[in-house]
């Protein structure tokens, strides 16, 4: 893969780029292997090169005039990155249209330095049908009666914006959103089409950034659930339900949880409309207990599901566990305070090409 950007130095972000491919996914497997061994591991999942990212995390930056989407310098100046190849087409041709309306509502770019400005970051997110999600990152509620003034322009001149939304981040702190978001649309959701399933993603809500990836990953999650058939079925991290879905079936019971009201809000509201008997609830993943289902699915972020959650699965008689880690290293750890739960088979899957990154789904068995 070409990037003048990296070839410039403006961006590291893919930082084996100057790699093959192939000794990427060869060097993952490796380490990945050396940190959980014993399981029987089928081929690494690939990845498109390109336009593979349906979210783009755009640090927004320079004048009214001449803003700048992308990342920051050592300086703290605007590297714009508009036309990084690593997002989907939707979202390649929408970032200069943003531009645009940054100048249009006069919307001021934020200063990290000078600590002056508005407007943080631009969250752009493209749904597989090619529908598009915009939130504006605000330091404070000022320049939103401009953004709902020019909202018209911008739902012309970007037909394929389905959810705006203000969030406010009033801190100066290396955080990228924060916790109040103001909708702008009467669509609330963004329908994520994922194997046929309509997963619905509200702003505030977590969704891998590798569609295809995600794909493939739920897709073997159901098939090794298929295989061990459990009557009942718990998706601890849910988030918006992608596990909980798949997994979802004829004679089974399947609950998921999640802390996230709003992406239980999202579940519930896909189940709903998929006609499929799950259910979700609102809860702390780390401590949910009662009598153990059959299979326990865990997502948890790269901290791992700690010593809690892993004590508990331990002593639970749960016969099978599907753990989806985006770190390996918390992955042994967890394995380690689970000695009766085995790792029997296992998959990596390319979820970030070209850097040190990526997901791995393992099954245990008791």
């Amino acid at each position: 893969m070409l990037c003048h950007h990296f070839d410039a130095g403006r961006c590291r972000s893919c930082s084996l780029l100057g790699l093959p491919y192939d000794v990427q996914l060869l060097d993952k497997q490796r380490r990945v292997d050396e940190l959980v061994g014993g399981v029987d591991w089928l081929e690494p999942v690939a990845s498109p090169q390109l336009g593979f990212r349906n979210k783009a995390k755009m640090v927004v930056h320079g004048t009214i005039e001449a803003p700048t989407l992308g990342i920051l310098n050592p300086a703290g100046g605007g590297v714009d990155l508009r036309d990084c190849p690593l997002h989907t087409p939707g979202i390649q041709a929408a970032l200069p249209v943003l531009a645009d309306f940054v100048t249009r509502a006069a919307i001021a770019p934020y200063d990290v330095p000078q600590r002056s400005g508005e407007l943080k970051h631009l969250l752009v997110t493209e749904s597989p049908d090619g529908e598009l999600m915009v939130r504006f990152v605000l330091r404070s509620q000022e320049p939103v009666t401009r953004i709902q003034k020019h909202l018209p322009w911008l739902r012309e001149a970007l037909p394929a914006l389905a959810v705006a939304s203000v969030n406010l981040q009033p801190e100066h702190k290396a955080i990228l959103e924060g916790d109040r978001e103001l909708l702008l649309t009467g669509q609330e959701t963004l329908r994520m089409r994922v194997n046929g399933i309509d997963l619905h993603l509200r702003p505030q809500s977590f969704f891998q950034t590798n569609t295809a990836m995600a794909a493939a990953l739920y897709r073997q999650a159901q098939a090794w659930a298929d295989e061990v058939a459990p009557r009942s079925v718990w998706d601890l991290y849910c988030g918006v339900g992608g596990f909980a879905l798949h997994l979802a079936g004829p004679g089974r019971e399947v609950l998921g949880v999640e802390i996230s009201t709003e992406a239980i809000a999202s579940a519930t509201l896909s189940a709903q409309e998929a006609g499929v008997a799950a259910t979700f609830e609102v809860g702390d993943a780390t401590t949910y207990g009662g009598d153990a289902p059959d299979l326990v699915v865990v997502n948890p972020p790269r901290r791992g599901i700690g010593p809690e959650l892993s004590a508990w699965l331990e002593r639970s008689g749960v016969r099978h566990v599907l753990y989806s880690s985006c770190n390996a290293q918390t992955l042994a750890t967890d394995l380690a305070a689970m000695p009766s739960l085995r790792p029997v088979r296992g998959q990596l899957l390319d979820m970030f090409p070209n850097t040190g990154h990526y997901e791995v789904l393992v099954l245990l068995q008791r």
